[in-house]
């Protein structure tokens, strides 16, 4: 699939360019390998579920991710054309040096 340079720069400037990067791409990585609902991936990663609040927004707001569902059940996942694409994010993680392997 060719390169899609608008994801390119919208992924350089919020796992790059912005405080929260790191927790941006270890979200990413985590609906990757299984979607869920902010608790469960609050748990899975370690953090507080208001952390992963503020980051799904973020996420979401710029179309890298969905939910379905209802209130607390809604379940996040990767869009399609984050799915798409998904080579780019793996591309600027290496690049960035995010260790996210230990979220897989």
């Amino acid at each position: 699939m060719p390169d899609n340079q608008d994801l390119r720069r919208l992924l350089w400037y919020l796992l790059g360019a912005t405080r929260g990067g790191a927790m941006r791409a270890r979200l990413i990585q985590a609906l990757r390998t299984q979607p869920g609902n902010m608790n469960q991936l609050a748990n899975r990663l370690g953090v507080e579920y208001r952390t992963i609040q503020h980051h799904m927004e973020v996420l979401k707001k710029n179309a890298l991710v969905d939910s379905t569902g209802e209130r607390y059940g809604l379940t996040y996942f990767l869009t399609p054309w984050m799915e798409a694409h998904i080579e780019i994010f793996d591309d600027l993680c290496r690049k960035l040096k995010f260790d996210l392997a230990r979220d897989s």
